[in-house]
């Protein structure tokens, strides 16, 4: 008989008819490195904080105060601002979270002077191009922002700077204070009947063409990714790019900046356009390659800008910015007192929620889940990394975990069923317990591909309702050697399955044999000769070593033949405890594993 523990300690009984010898040594795989973590108990969260402490959170630019007071209720707050780069890399190794605005670089060496402890980026308003989500994705970083509090903002902002320049509202204010009266000059052109020409249908673009419907205006929009019916719903048409820019009289830009965006007007494009457009740009600064706007402007191609935005800001000594068909603010975009204090409270909302172990709907740099679908598959996230972690401690040593396989069973069809997170706690549960590595939603994928963990998915279409997303989650690792030969199924593979009952991840077939056991706590799973007594036996041993057990369950092939026996236990078991199990006739071999 064999007996094995998981993790840091293999017992193991060498078969005897005369004799009992133990060897305790630590176990090892030749993919992974054992993790002095890998006994505690894991659950689904990013962050996991002792019992007491506070995580640390840096506010490196100014937000408002409803969002640090709710900050301030859940972590250790340093509100420190204007920091230089040197600043921020010296301080940012004893922060859990870092919050920014657009002001603040958060590139690659950031996350490398962290040393892996910051875990939550937030950006309190839309654009995240001030942060590398590569290297935040490389070293399991979340990176979350606030997407919707100053949407309406932005959105009144570019209206603001799209009526103030077709009426040179700027420049004729100027002029009074100035002393002049020249209404002959700041003659302007009226909004109804033109085409409005919104560059980017997401949130601030689409309400940018509502208000701009209001006032009589044709809008058509630009896109790749908008939906059309959503653009036809409130009465926009979507065109192609160069449409876009050959037939509008306004353009108003609300594109992030990307590779594909930066500088995307620039001389070619501006060439294109109706001589006399007038351009808006609440987006980013990046977008416009300044130098060719100036050019355009020069030669009256462009006849007006409206800019809130720019590539380097504050911008200093622009002959773009002192432009007299310039009108020019200081990136306003949000600056309303409701959408400070809005983009405050969501940014902290996210960041708390994060750093609490909630998945955040905002993630930027994660698979982007719906709310709905977080919500409806909760319970089966628990279940998805629990699985993953019974199955990896049933790897013998010595045996390098390559590939798995995960299957599905669902009444659902398979393109309604979003798997995405799940996969992602699994590799969290087959990584984290022998490994020092630190796997959530963000790094999953990449940290399998770093350690040569090929894994595959299937959906298994069931019968019946679909209306819970599970009926089952299977793991199966296959090409290794299992410390408990039960757990092999009949083509050799690792295999256990769970599904979720009121709520609580259950395991419910160890190999081919079924179960049903809690997966709370730990759980030793025993061989057996199926023969009356078994359960009192195993029970009262480990009652006389004061091991509480929540839950028993006996799978079996038939009366009197093999049968599987899985405890669920509250306390970890000596190894006196263990040993004695191990001595009863009846036991072939047993595992005490960690959840």
């Amino acid at each position: 008989m064999a007996v094995s523990a998981s993790s840091a300690i293999n017992l193991s009984i060498k078969p005897s008819r005369t004799s009992l010898s133990w060897k305790t040594h630590l176990s090892s795989t030749s993919a992974f490195a054992v993790s002095p973590l890998s006994g505690h108990r894991q659950y689904p969260r990013f962050v996991i904080f002792a019992m007491g402490a506070k995580p640390k959170v840096l506010v490196a630019e100014k937000l408002g105060e409803a969002g640090v007071h709710l900050l301030k209720e859940f972590a250790d707050v340093d509100c420190s601002y204007n920091l230089t780069p040197q600043e921020l890399c010296s301080k940012i190794s004893l922060c859990d979270a870092l919050i920014v605005r657009s002001g603040t670089k958060v590139n690659r060496e950031v996350f490398e002077s962290s040393g892996g402890r910051l875990k939550v980026v937030g950006r309190a308003g839309v654009g995240i191009d001030n942060v590398d989500l590569a290297a935040a994705t490389e070293h399991g970083c979340l990176v979350v922002n606030a997407p919707t509090a100053n949407t309406i903002a932005a959105a009144e902002h570019g209206i603001a700077l799209l009526t103030a320049m077709a009426r040179n509202v700027a420049q004729a204010d100027a002029s009074v204070k100035a002393g002049k009266w020249l209404r002959n000059k700041y003659v302007g052109v009226s909004l109804v009947g033109k085409t409005l020409a919104v560059m980017g249908f997401g949130k601030v673009g689409s309400e940018v063409a509502r208000r701009a419907k209001g006032l009589g205006m044709h809008v058509i929009a630009h896109d790749p990714y908008a939906p059309a019916d959503r653009a036809r719903a409130i009465g926009v048409e979507l065109v192609s790019f160069d449409k876009a820019i050959t037939s509008a009289d306004f353009i108003s830009l609300h594109m992030p900046l990307t590779p594909a965006t930066n500088k995307v007007l620039n001389d070619e494009t501006f060439a294109k356009m109706k001589k006399g457009v007038r351009i808006v740009n609440v987006a980013r600064g990046g977008v416009i390659d300044e130098d060719a706007l100036v050019r355009a402007l020069d030669a009256g191609i462009v006849a007006q800008a409206a800019l809130d935005v720019f590539t380097v800001e504050p911008p200093k000594d622009s002959k773009l910015v002192q432009h007299e068909n310039v009108t020019a603010t200081p990136h306003l975009g949000a600056s309303t007192m409701e959408a400070q204090e809005g983009v405050a409270i969501e940014i902290a909302e996210a960041v708390v929620g994060a750093l609490s172990g909630e998945l955040a709907a905002t993630a930027v740099n994660a698979p982007m889940v719906p709310a709905e679908v977080l919500s409806e598959l909760k319970p089966f996230v628990a279940l998805a990394e629990k699985l993953g972690r019974l199955a990896v401690q049933l790897v013998a040593g010595g045996s390098g975990v390559k590939s798995v396989k995960v299957t599905y069973g669902s009444a659902r069809a398979p393109d309604d069923l979003d798997t995405r997170l799940l996969r992602a706690m699994i590799t969290k549960g087959l990584i984290e317990p022998i490994s020092s590595a630190f796997v959530n939603l963000v790094n999953a994928d990449f940290t399998a591909k770093q350690r040569g963990l090929r894994i595959t998915e299937e959906k298994c279409l069931l019968n019946g309702s679909p209306e819970s997303p599970l009926e089952f989650i299977q793991v199966q690792i296959s090409s290794v050697e299992s410390m408990f030969a039960s757990a092999l199924s009949d083509s050799g593979e690792i295999r256990v399955e769970g599904r979720v009952k009121d709520g609580i991840p259950h395991l419910t077939k160890v190999g081919s044999f079924e179960v049903d056991v809690s997966l709370e706590g730990s759980i030793i799973l025993c061989r057996q000769v199926d023969q009356p007594g078994m359960i009192g036996k195993v029970g009262s041993i480990l009652s006389e070593g004061n091991v509480n057990v929540s839950f028993m369950s006996v799978g079996r092939v038939a009366p009197r033949k093999h049968a599987v026996m899985a405890i669920g236990v509250d306390d970890q078991p000596s190894k006196e405890t263990l040993k004695r199990i191990g001595e009863i006739p009846a036991v072939e071999e047993f595992v005490y594993l960690k959840i």
